[in-house]
């Protein structure tokens, strides 16, 4: 067996196989001696079959499965020998017409070479938002904690800030479904006006377009699907089952026992201090996914190289698991390059600044998230031992691996921009911060 490389140009390169009958010739005689002795022909006994009768009824497919065979193993090794870093997988050049009988085989592979090329941020720092919970967020979230934890007071009939029981019908569309909102949720003045002042028992026609401000309000509200929700626009009727309003709870020590704990917080001041402090955790996962998107974006438009794209194109083709047209390749050549030019810049980060993500680090942060979990279900301080059972069947999940291990790189990748990047941080408070990062 021999194997060379031609290269092309610097994104391709041409590797030729040859390989002689000695290469193949023992496996394939071996293969064709066991399907002899297991061979069920008629007129012969299992085990006598004549060999020549084997090789002219199975010689040529064995023949081309064990070079085939040889061929993969070959052409794997090579490409780790010679630390080949290839985009895609090995095409096979077609040949018209191959002599299988020949002395020597000849293959070729045409290869796509991921590009060399420099980590680039840009000039312009992207910005990294701290949010911060405002004034204005703890009061409404304290009153919220009130209306949650305060007395229901039955109304006869709709009223401003009361939550509404009614059942939605439309029989066109099968919509059939009670549910409750509040009344601050409707959008539409039209729909408000209506609804307004009608008493228990009472059915009102309702448009669905514009009703609620958020789509996916009306999803719950109705229970119909994402995409139909999204642009709905028929009538429903209303039939208003139950009124009520909420007395706001007292702020005491009951109440607080009641959120935190009992003797965690005692004053109105500590219970807003508790509510910042977790409401700017979670801040910070949304600030940090934001600034991973941001530097994402800006590393792909800012770093700069080539790509193989006509071997790509042709990849495409071939390897799905039905074959496309050139435009069919074309066009999801075109869909997929941003996410492999961000693969490539991402792996080359890893590579460069050694980011693997080892086992004890994964087992580590899986631990992590069981107690997060486990905290959530009201167990404060679960044993290591009980934490560590539930890491290792996690471990053995491998879809479950893959998702921690996506989610353990990204924080990593994080870690890195912040150190690395060209960053400015800009506190904004978290209404501030959706309008102007999600705009």
């Amino acid at each position: 067996m021999n194997i060379t490389k031609e290269q092309v140009d610097d994104l391709n390169a041409i590797v030729t196989v040859a390989l002689s009958k000695e290469d193949y010739s023992d496996k394939v005689d071996s293969t064709l001696d066991n399907y002899r002795k297991t061979a069920d022909i008629p007129g012969f006994r299992k085990g006598h079959v004549p060999m020549g009768m084997v090789k002219k009824q199975y010689g040529k497919a064995v023949l081309v499965d064990e070079v085939n065979k040889l061929l993969q193993e070959a052409l794997n090794n090579f490409l780790t020998e010679e630390k080949l870093d290839v985009l895609g997988n090995p095409l096979p050049k077609p040949q018209d017409e191959l002599d299988w009988d020949a002395e020597e085989l000849l293959f070729q592979f045409e290869l796509g070479l991921a590009p060399t090329f420099d980590i680039e941020f840009g000039k312009d720092a992207v910005t990294h938002y701290k949010v911060v919970a405002d004034d204005k967020m703890l009061d409404e979230q304290i009153e919220r904690i009130q209306k949650q934890f305060g007395k229901l007071v039955g109304q006869k009939e709709v009223i401003k800030d009361a939550e509404i029981t009614a059942t939605f019908v439309n029989e066109e569309k099968e919509i059939n479904n009670k549910a409750t909102f509040t009344f601050d949720k409707i959008k539409s003045e039209e729909a408000a006006e209506k609804l307004l002042g009608t008493k228990i028992g009472e059915t009102v026609a309702l448009s669905t377009n514009g009703l609620f401000a958020d789509d996916h309000d009306l999803m719950e509200v109705l229970k119909v699907s994402h995409d139909d929700a999204h642009g709905l626009d028929i009538e429903v009727t209303a039939t208003i089952e139950e009124v009520n309003t909420r007395e706001l709870a007292e702020l005491n020590q009951e109440l607080f026992d009641k959120l935190f704990g009992e003797g965690v917080v005692t004053t109105l001041e500590e219970v807003k201090a508790k509510i910042k402090e977790d409401a700017e955790k979670q801040f910070v996962q949304q600030s940090d996914q934001k600034l991973l998107n941001d530097v994402t974006e800006g590393l792909i438009g800012n770093t700069s190289f080539d790509l193989p794209a006509e071997f790509l194109i042709k990849w495409l083709q071939a390897s799905g698991e039905q074959p496309l047209t050139e435009e069919q390749a074309k066009e999801e050549y075109e869909k997929a390059e941003k996410g492999l030019r961000y693969q490539l810049i991402e792996g080359k980060i890893i590579k460069d600044n050694d980011l693997q993500v080892t086992f004890d680090e994964l087992k580590d942060f899986a631990k992590d998230y069981i107690k997060i979990q486990m905290a959530q279900f009201g167990q404060l301080d679960p044993a290591d031992e009980e934490v560590e059972n539930v890491a290792m069947r996690i471990m053995s999940n491998q879809e479950e691996v893959k998702r921690l291990s996506e989610q353990l790189m990204s924080q990593k990748m994080i870690t890195f921009f912040k150190d690395n990047g060209n960053l400015t941080e800009k506190e904004v408070s978290y209404e501030d911060f959706v309008k102007e990062a999600y705009s």
